[in-house]
């Protein structure tokens, strides 16, 4: 396993993740209104969440998101680490916009209009999934790149 992420991984990890440690800084200085507002979208989606306090609850979601956005930042983070984080985290997302009503065309996965902020997450999990896959493909590689027999 590779401890450093491949030149080419980087772009898409520096964009996914500054824009999710943002997102992340954003609710760890959240009011108690975006808290309740944050919290009542993830317990209508999610009903367990029902009993977590909406400041605690959003406080623990910022701070993953900050976690997650600096371990795609973070070049020495393994990118299959990385990518394994963005894909969960990404699933959970993508989950809200299945979940919750009136994001979706009726009978069918299309976003409403509603829909389509939420829907743009399906992007986050592809990214993940492609960087977890692409680094479990190349362990059967030797340094060279080529294939071990």
């Amino acid at each position: 396993m590779r401890f450093l992420a491949r030149a080419h991984q980087m772009p898409a990890r520096l964009v996914v993740g500054a824009f999710i440690l943002n997102s992340g800084l954003s609710k760890l200085k959240g009011d108690p209104g975006t808290a309740d507002y944050i919290h009542g979208t993830a317990k209508t989606a999610y009903p367990f969440l029902e009993s977590q306090d909406p400041q605690k609850f959003t406080r623990m979601l910022g701070t993953a998101e900050v976690a997650l956005g600096g371990a795609l930042l973070a070049p020495f983070v393994p990118t299959v680490f990385a990518g394994a984080a963005l894909t969960a985290f990404a699933g959970g997302l993508t989950g809200l916009y299945l979940r919750l009503p009136g994001m979706r065309e009726e009978g069918g996965i299309r976003p409403t209009q509603d829909g389509i902020p939420l829907a743009k997450d399906t992007w986050l999990a592809g990214i993940g999934a492609t960087l977890v896959l692409e680094e479990l493909s190349r362990t059967g590689e030797n340094r060279c790149g080529r294939r071990r027999r």
